[in-house]
C-alpha cells in the first residue's frame, strides 16, 4: 500500500474511533455499549483474518457496521423473538442482542466458520438470549417462528422473502436492512409476498446519531 493510501487508512479510522467513543454514541448504545466496544474490538482485529469484513471495512465499523446494524433496533418494539438471516459476523444479529437482552435472537448461518466465530462471541459477551443455528435457513422454515426475521445484505427482496416469510409467525413481520435502490426490488417480489399473505413493503428510515448516514430499512407484515 503507499504511502498516500495508508495514511488515508490511518485518519478514517480515527475518525471512526472517534466516533465510536462520542458521547451521542454512548447515549444511543446505553448499557449495551461496553460490551459492543468489545464487539467492534474483536471485529477489528479478528474480522479480515477470519474472513468476515473486507479490508476497507476495518476502519468504518461503527459508522457502516455496528451503528447501521443499531437503526433495527426501534422497529423491534413489540418483538420477543428474532431470526438473523444469514447473520455472518453478527450484524445485525448480535447488536440487537446486546441491545435487546429481553428478546431471543436466533443466529442463522451455513458456514461452519461463521458459525464459530458467533458462539466465540456470543459467550464472550455473556448473551444468554442468543442461539446459534448453522445451516441454509430453508432448513428451519418447519422447525421454528419467530416474530420478527432481520436480515443485512442477503439477497434480493423477492429471494429474501422466499427465504424468510416462513419463519414469521402471522403478525410478524420482515424487517430488514437493504440498499436505497430497494424500491426497484418491490414489484418484483410482490407475487411471492401475495402467496404469503404479507404486506405491501413499507420503506423506512433508520437514524442512529447526528452526523451518520441513515440507514433503509423495509418492513413486511405478514398477514
Amino acid at each position: 500500500m503507499s504511502e498516500l493510501g495508508h495514511g488515508s487508512e490511518q485518519t478514517d479510522t480515527k475518525a471512526d474511533d472517534a466516533l465510536g467513543a462520542s458521547v451521542a454514541v454512548r447515549e444511543l448504545l446505553g448499557q449495551g455499549y461496553d460490551a459492543l466496544v468489545r464487539f467492534h474490538d474483536r471485529l477489528r482485529d479478528e474480522g479480515e483474518v477470519r474472513g468476515l469484513i473486507g479490508p476497507r471495512e476495518v476502519s468504518r465499523l461503527w459508522e457502516r457496521h455496528i451503528l447501521n446494524s443499531a437503526a433495527v433496533v426501534p422497529y423491534l418494539v413489540d418483538a420477543s423473538s428474532v431470526a438473523d438471516v444469514g447473520s455472518g459476523a453478527g450484524l445485525p444479529g448480535i447488536v440487537v442482542a446486546v441491545l435487546r437482552p429481553d428478546i431471543e435472537v436466533h443466529l442463522i448461518e451455513p458456514m461452519e466458520r461463521r458459525t464459530a466465530w458467533l458462539t466465540e462471541v456470543a459467550e464472550d459477551l455473556g448473551l444468554a438470549n442468543v442461539q446459534v443455528k448453522r445451516g441454509r435457513v430453508e432448513e428451519y422454515h418447519d422447525a421454528f417462528e419467530v416474530d420478527v426475521v432481520t436480515s443485512r445484505a442477503v439477497a434480493a427482496l423477492a429471494k429474501l422473502a422466499r427465504m424468510s416469510l416462513p419463519l414469521v409467525r402471522r403478525g410478524g413481520a420482515m424487517v430488514v436492512l437493504k440498499g436505497r435502490n430497494v424500491a426497484q426490488e418491490i414489484d418484483p417480489a410482490r407475487k411471492v409476498l401475495r402467496s404469503f399473505k404479507a404486506s405491501d413493503p413499507e420503506i423506512l428510515e433508520g437514524s442512529t446519531v447526528p452526523g451518520v448516514e441513515s440507514t433503509t430499512i423495509v418492513r413486511i407484515r405478514r398477514g
